[in-house]
């Protein structure tokens, strides 16, 4: 089916309307002149800056381990989640837990943000790095479930069952077959976890404490007195990070489906011989 002119149009605008922004800021990270909407020549004046800027260098570290620690967590438990919601089809409070673990998807975040201080101001624990770490595993582990469940759907429990019955353990059976088929959603998983709290404000301004600054609410901060091309160079750089990341991921999700694809047909192959 050929797409008309209508479609091409109205796809062209949309891609304008989210992308030109981001080519904007971009443009103006490179920018010579102070006037962040004063071109004043090409430069990179503002990339050396912002490496000397020692407050944002700090929140930029702060942003990185949180995402890495955080992600990491969050798919742990949303790869656990999604093989319970899969694996077990039928056990007391299964709605419950289906309900409790997709709500963050739905729960606006002033609300989910509200809710983790209350409970750490409860629980008389002191804001900090780790109560950062805590909001955003529990805000990014609904998504990794999600994605991992949806490769488990669609999973050939032959393989497993073949395992099994040849006299593989179910754990060594899941690390040995399960884990290396679903291991591309997995991967996207923790990708997408991560892109998430780099990219959080609202969560980590409620639950963050002294010492313990994310890069957007840095960024947040001084935009609030004013944009500067320092700003603009480091979103580029985190607007590198992330694209890079994502093809990256897509790279390796593509390599291993041909790998799982291949693996298939040399073992319908080898059964049919």
């Amino acid at each position: 089916m050929k797409s008309s002119r209508f479609d091409i149009t109205i796809l062209t605008l949309g891609f304008a309307f989210l992308y030109i922004p981001i080519v904007i800021l971009v443009v103006y990270s490179f920018n010579a002149s102070r006037l962040v909407t004063v071109w004043g020549g090409f430069s990179l004046q503002w990339y050396g800056t912002m490496w000397s800027n020692q407050g944002l260098m700090d929140a930029a570290w702060v942003t990185a381990r949180v995402g890495v620690i955080s992600a990491t967590v969050a798919t742990v438990l949303g790869t656990l989640a999604a093989l319970a919601l899969v694996r077990f089809e039928k056990f007391f409070g299964r709605i419950l837990f289906s309900g409790m673990i997709y709500a963050p998807l739905v729960m606006p975040d002033v609300i989910t943000g509200l809710s983790m201080l209350l409970l750490f101001v409860a629980l008389n624990v002191d804001r900090g790095f780790w109560t950062v770490i805590i909001a955003h595993t529990t805000f990014t582990m609904c998504y990794v479930a999600i994605v991992v469940q949806s490769r488990l759907l669609t999973f050939d429990r032959s393989l497993e069952e073949a395992a099994l019955d040849l006299g593989c353990p179910p754990v060594k059976t899941f690390f040995k077959i399960t884990l290396p088929l679903i291991l591309p959603a997995v991967l996207a998983g923790w990708m997408l976890a991560f892109t998430l709290s780099l990219d959080d404000l609202v969560l980590a301004s409620f639950n963050t404490g002294p010492g313990a600054t994310t890069l957007p609410i840095k960024i947040y901060s001084q935009v609030r007195l004013g944009v500067t091309p320092e700003i603009n160079a480091i979103c580029t750089i985190l607007i590198a990070l992330v694209t890079v990341g994502v093809i990256i991921a897509s790279l390796m999700t593509k390599r291993a489906e041909i790998k799982r694809i291949r693996d298939e047909h040399l073992a319908i192959r080898g059964a049919s011989a």
